[in-house]
Order: C-alpha cells, then sequence, then structure tokens
C-alpha cells in the first residue's frame, strides 16, 4: 500500500510518468498498475526519483484529476508485466488542445516536429485508450493531449512480410518505430500544421453519400467536374500545401445562364454534398435596406461568423458558403444606377472588401447565381473575387435524357409509367428545353393522365380505381409538349405564322428564291462554314419579302428561332430598343442552332425618308450585332428584310450582309394566272376573263397587294360573275396595278 503525493518539481510533472522511490520499487520496473479500488485499475510507466519520500508515489495534477485521487490517499501499488505479443503500439492517435483553455495562441504546431519531440520525450512509455498527457512543445504554449485511438503492432507479421488488418487495443506501449498521429479536440483554437495530422482531417470534404440521381440534377457533368477541380481541389490537402505553393483557396464561384438550367439548384446541392456548415442563402434584394447604411452592414454580418472563426482557427477554420440568389440586383455595375444616393456602389465595394480586401478571409467560399452576367461590375469577376465564372447553358440530348430520368423516376418506381414512354425520344424532341421546362413538361404529362379519371358534370367526380387505372403514357408527353409548355428559347412560331397566313404562292421565280434562300439556310447549319450567316430579303412593299423570310425561318428547323419586329417597339426610345435588340441575340448565343428574323431593318432604325432621318444608337447596335460572331461551337442564321436597299448601303450596313436575295414584282401576264389560281379566289371562267381584259396593258404589282384584292372578291359571293370580274379589274386600276394599253 502506497501514498498518494504531489510531483516533487514541475520539470518531473511534464515527464508524464509516476514518481517512486527505488526502496519502493527497484529501477527494473519500469511499469505500474496502480489500483484505487476493484472498478478502478490505471498503468503508468514509473521514473525514480530520490526526492520522492519511500512509501509515497508522486502524481501529476492531471493524473489525480484522471484517478480522482486526494493527497495522501492509501492505494494499492505492483510492478506491470505487458505481454509483446499483443501490448507494441503500431499507431497512436492524440487528440489535442491547449492545456490552459484561457491561455491560448495562434501559433501553428508543426505535427512533424511534434512527433519527433515526443518520441524523444516518451518512447516506451505506456498508454491507455482516454488517458491524458501534459506536453511540452518548444517554447510554445504547453499542450494537453488525450490518447484516442491504439492500434496494435503485429510482430508475426512483421516477421512474415504478411499485411493484416491492424486491430485495436485499450493499452500498449510505444515503440521507437511506432507511427504517432495529432488531430485536433473539437471546437478548439488549436492551429496544427504538417503531415503527422488525422487521415480523415481533410479528405473528409465531401460526403461520402452524394451522387447526381440523388441531388435530382441531370445533365451538368461537365460543369460540376469544373467546378470541383477550380474551387475544391485546394481544399482537400492540409493547409501547409497552399502554404508551400503559395496560393489561396479560391473564394467565388459565378453561376450564370437562362432562367430554369439550374442554377440554384446546383448552389444548394453544392453546399448539401460538402462537409461543411449549412450555406445561407441570400436574395440579392434582400441585402438592400431603407436605412443609411443597413445595407452594408447587412453584408458584414454574413462575414462575421467566418471572420471570427478565422481568427480563432486559423488555416483551420471550417469552409462557410455563402450564396447569392440574383447576385446582380446587388452587384450592378458601380456608377451606372440613376440617383445620387450610392447604395448600389456602396454595397459593391463592402462586398468586394469582404471576399478580396485587407483583411482577407480564407475560409469562405461565395457563390453567385445570375440570368444578367453582363449587368455585374466587373471588379467582382476577377481573380480572387468570382474568379470561377461557369455557364449553366441549356442541356444537350443526353442532358434532357437525365433529367427526364430524374423527374420521373417516382412514376417509374410506382409503375405509373406506361411502357410506350421512350424518354429518349421525348429527350429528342425537347430542344432547347430548360432543366424547369422539362420538369414542367412532366407535370403536365401528370396532369393530362390524371385528367382521364376526372368526370365533369353536375359535380367533379373521380373515378374510385384511379389509383390502380392511372398511367402517364406517351400521348400525354405529346398532348403537353404540342400544347402546354413551349420553351422560352425556343421556336417563335406564333409570330412566324401571322407572316405567312396566306402561305407561300408559287409563282414565277418563287420556287428558286425559295430553293435559294434554303440553300443558305443549309449552309449556315453546316459544321464546315462560318459560325454566323446573314441573309437579306430585299424588295419593294408589298413583294412578300416578309413571308419569304419568315418561311425561311420556319424551314430551317433551327431549335431557337426569335422575330424582331418594328411593330413590338412602338414608342420604345433608342436605348431600350437597343437593349431589346441585345438581348435577343444573348439569349440566342446560347442555343447551338439559333436563326433570328428581323422585319423591315430602316423601320428599326428609325429611318424617315423626309428629312432623312434615323437612330444612329439602334444602327450602330445593328452593325455590332449583324458583325459579331457566335461564341465557339454556336451557329447563327440572321433573315433581315428591307424596303430600301438603297438605304442600307448608304448607311454602310449592306456589308454587313453574306447575300442578298431580291424579291420581284408580278410583271408577266402568265404570273398573274398562277397567282389567281392558286388563291382560289375566283372560278376558271371569271380568271379567263379577268386574263382577256388585262391582256390589253401592263401589270406590276407585288403579290401581297394582289392577294389582298382578291380578298374583295371573298366577301362578293352570290353576285353575277360578270360584276365580279368588272369590279376586280377596276381595283387594279384604281390602285395603279394595271395600265390599260391605249
Amino acid at each position: 500500500m502506497m501514498k498518494v503525493a504531489k510531483c516533487p518539481h514541475e520539470e518531473l510533472s511534464y515527464t508524464n510518468c509516476i514518481i517512486v522511490n527505488e526502496n519502493d520499487f527497484p529501477l527494473n520496473v519500469k511499469y505500474v498498475l496502480i489500483i484505487v479500488d476493484y472498478s478502478k485499475k490505471y498503468i503508468y510507466t514509473v521514473k525514480h526519483d530520490r526526492s520522492i519520500k519511500p512509501g509515497y508515489i508522486g502524481f501529476n495534477a492531471i493524473h489525480r484529476k484522471q484517478a480522482v485521487l486526494s493527497l495522501d490517499q492509501e492505494i494499492a501499488a505492483e510492478p506491470f508485466m505487458y505481454n509483446p505479443q499483443t501490448q507494441l503500439i503500431a499507431t497512436l492517435v492524440l487528440e489535442a488542445d491547449f492545456l490552459q483553455k484561457k491561455n491560448t495562441s495562434r501559433d501553428s504546431y508543426n505535427t512533424d516536429q511534434m512527433v519527433m519531440a515526443f518520441m524523444e520525450q516518451f518512447a516506451k512509455h505506456c498508454y491507455t485508450v482516454g488517458q491524458p498527457i501534459a506536453f511540452r512543445f518548444q517554447d510554445k504554449k504547453p499542450l494537453s493531449l488525450i490518447v484516442k485511438e491504439i492500434e496494435a503492432a503485429d510482430p508475426e507479421a512483421l516477421a512474415s512480410h504478411k499485411k493484416r488488418a491492424p486491430h485495436k487495443i485499450n493499452f500498449g506501449i510505444l515503440q521507437p518505430n511506432s507511427s504517432v498521429i495529432f488531430e485536433k479536440s473539437e471546437g478548439s483554437f488549436l492551429v496544427l500544421t504538417g503531415k503527422a495530422k488525422t487521415r480523415s482531417s481533410n479528405t473528409n470534404l465531401f460526403s461520402t453519400d452524394w451522387d447526381f440521381q440523388k441531388m435530382g440534377i441531370g445533365g451538368l457533368d461537365e460543369e460540376f467536374v469544373h467546378i470541383l477541380r477550380r474551387a475544391f481541389a485546394s481544399r482537400v490537402f492540409p493547409p501547409e500545401v497552399t502554404e508551400q505553393l503559395g496560393i489561396a483557396h479560391v473564394k467565388g464561384l459565378l453561376l450564370f445562364g437562362p432562367p430554369g438550367t439550374g442554377k440554384t439548384l446546383m448552389a444548394r446541392q453544392i453546399g448539401k454534398m460538402l462537409n461543411a456548415r449549412e450555406p445561407k442563402i441570400v436574395n440579392g434584394p434582400e441585402i438592400l435596406d431603407k436605412y443609411v447604411g443597413e445595407s452594408e452592414a447587412n453584408i458584414r454580418r454574413l462575414f462575421a461568423e467566418a471572420e471570427e472563426e478565422e481568427k480563432k482557427m486559423g488555416p483551420n477554420s471550417g469552409l462557410h458558403i455563402i450564396i447569392f440568389d440574383e447576385i446582380d440586383a446587388i452587384c450592378k455595375q458601380r456608377g451606372s444606377v440613376a440617383g445620387n444616393t450610392g447604395v448600389n456602389d456602396t454595397v459593391v465595394n463592402q462586398l468586394l472588401s469582404k471576399i478580396d480586401g485587407v483583411e482577407q478571409l480564407n475560409n469562405i467560399l461565395v457563390i453567385g447565381m445570375t440570368n444578367r452576367k453582363d449587368m455585374m461590375d466587373e471588379a467582382l469577376l476577377r481573380p480572387g473575387r468570382l474568379e470561377i465564372q461557369v455557364e449553366i447553358g441549356l442541356p444537350d440530348e443526353k442532358g434532357r435524357f437525365d433529367i427526364l430520368k430524374i423527374k420521373t423516376s417516382k412514376m417509374k418506381e410506382n409503375n405509373k409509367l406506361d411502357q410506350d414512354v421512350d424518354l429518349e425520344e421525348i429527350a429528342s424532341l425537347t430542344k432547347n428545353f430548360s432543366g424547369a421546362e422539362l420538369e414542367g413538361l412532366v407535370k403536365a404529362a401528370s396532369s393530362s393522365a390524371l385528367k382521364r379519371y376526372i368526370h365533369l358534370g353536375n359535380k367533379i367526380e373521380v373515378d374510385p380505381d384511379a389509383i390502380d387505372k392511372l398511367k402517364v403514357t406517351r400521348s400525354d408527353f405529346i398532348y403537353s409538349l404540342e400544347n402546354d409548355i413551349k420553351p422560352s428559347l425556343g421556336m417563335n412560331d406564333e409570330a412566324l405564322s401571322k407572316f405567312i397566313e396566306r402561305g407561300i404562292i408559287n409563282w414565277g421565280p418563287t420556287r428558286e428564291l425559295v430553293e435559294k434562300g434554303l440553300m443558305f439556310v443549309k449552309q449556315a447549319r453546316s459544321p464546315e462554314t462560318s459560325s454566323r450567316l446573314c441573309l437579306l430579303l430585299e424588295g419593294a412593299p408589298t413583294a412578300g419579302t416578309s413571308a419569304l423570310a419568315a418561311y425561311l425561318a420556319k424551314n430551317s428547323d433551327f431549335p431557337f428561332i426569335k422575330v424582331i419586329n418594328s411593330r413590338e417597339m412602338v414608342g420604345f426610345m433608342e436605348s431600350s430598343k437597343c437593349f431589346r435588340i441585345n438581348k435577343i441575340f444573348d439569349d440566342a448565343y446560347r442555343s447551338e442552332l439559333s436563326c433570328i428574323f428581323m422585319n423591315d431593318l430602316e423601320h428599326l432604325m428609325g429611318y424617315s425618308p423626309i428629312g432623312p432621318r434615323y437612330q444612329s444608337l439602334v444602327l450602330d447596335a445593328m452593325y455590332s450585332l449583324l458583325s459579331s460572331s457566335p461564341p465557339s461551337g454556336r451557329k447563327l442564321l440572321v433573315i433581315c428584310t428591307t424596303k430600301r436597299r438603297s438605304v442600307l448601303a448608304e448607311l454602310g450596313l449592306l456589308s454587313a450582309f453574306t447575300a442578298v436575295i431580291r424579291v420581284p414584282y408580278i410583271a408577266h401576264q402568265k404570273d398573274i394566272r398562277l397567282v389567281l389560281e392558286e388563291s382560289q379566289a375566283l372560278s376558271p371562267e371569271e380568271i379567263d376573263a379577268v386574263m382577256n381584259h388585262i391582256s390589253h396593258g401592263s401589270v406590276f404589282v407585288g403579290v401581297k397587294k394582289l392577294l389582298g384584292l382578291l380578298d374583295s372578291l371573298r366577301v362578293m359571293k352570290g353576285v353575277d360573275s360578270h360584276k365580279r370580274v368588272a369590279a376586280f379589274v377596276n381595283l387594279l386600276e384604281d390602285e395603279g396595278v394595271f395600265t390599260p394599253q391605249l
């Protein structure tokens, strides 16, 4: 039986040994088993020192705390012999923190040097899981270590050079060739560097169970790989690797692209797939406040938590993710917002200083999302800020198939998707659909299927067996494609149809003009030709140039077709016109194949023959847009019409066109007969009578004008045939398109 005493002096307390007198334990005793009671037994390494009285054992403060010992308390002690076959340590994992929590330091502790110092001080010591250790390292603040895990060495495996799975033990003896790993205690402000850190301290940045299917994201594999490579590659490695390379982590990421392509969904899922704190999601307009200085304060609050942790934990700080939805609302070009309050500018300045200012934060990742990258301040897009800019564009056919597969997975799982639904076919039919529009298509098809089991009468009744019968079929998808869901970056069928309500009348050179136009359309589609082709159709008023241009655009079969018409811009200022036209060209660049139909260029430019007068801003915009090529991998066809070719030549705009097609007036009798026959407004006898009348004179008329005159005969049904013919011939004379021979 022995009594508890303090360590004789401070130096002995840092040896982590119990201090005994050689009269009590011979010098060959290295380890002692301390028995406090039957449930409390501890094994300690022994150090002999004559400054301790015989009959006493000296314990340092943390050992007394561990075993709950009081001074002069009687305890049982006996020598301990370990088993060298099973109780040698292969790997020792230690959890580190400051010994005195109030006395912390921002100094970094190099774990490689700590291992060397630890082995010098404590080799051949015994360790038990949960045992506390006081550790003095160089001239830094002393540390408290807790034995977290012990893996046993296997002498037989070492002798036979065979690898066996390591097994954990509760007690062991540290060997000179043992591996020591340090890891930081949870919530500790200790900064550890070096290679001898826990094996999972950095590589566990990503969750182990994430995949694209579970995320509900399809068609964005390449974008995800690019983001992971640029934004997170440096964060997987220990902080000292980036220090050795002399680089800082990427702190900003901008996702841009058309609405509905998955920008917000991707940003949210990036936060979920990381083992980081819950991301802060902020809608851009929420930052703005009516009180002076409050908007800037809102920005500072977003970064306050990251700043505080960076000060305490340095490079070992966790990752803080801040997501700005519609970031263009608060980060417009400085000086571009009217008014003298300057709130927008100061908010941009505050955000710039927080991301990459004088006091740089290295533990943040700012993710911004916008549909209008061109509106954002350029300073925010430079390296060091939102330096990674990823375009989230429209999905290709494979991407659309992936999205449809994800959105119909529940249907398939519950046997509600009919076997006749071929998702590959649906993917091929949905060109230029965004992810949101594909989701809308699946919802619309589901609604179409549900409607079959709703009976409308005096009451709305639901088929009681609908749950068992319900299946979404191919016809539901096709119906929804034709009637419910149209892509915002798709074909403008309604606008095009207005130009070709009467169809294309085949007279004289019309067939040749159509073939020539379709040849240019084929040229615009070919991968071997230039990425931009501008085609101009010129002709006098009512010659049918707009109808022919609309026909070529519609038959180009391009997934993106938009119409720019002067009628839609009535009352627009010059800047508004430029903005509208530029927006349509920007949208066109997001599609692989795009066609833009611009009708009446001189009207779009505001040209007036009296003066003459035109709007120079729109002219500059036209020249710039028609002359510039689309981004790499995109093809653009621009079809324009004009009634005044000479005006375009005078303004220098004619040189921007690849080819010019002239649409002539009707000037031959046989062509008049062809139009009359195809319009079916007159009977064959009436056509013969009209041709007999106009054979003694000359005709010069546009096909659109002629069809308009024929419409007047359609309301004269039941009128005598001779009167109808006479009325039509008089109309031709009155309108000046027929000149009788004198």
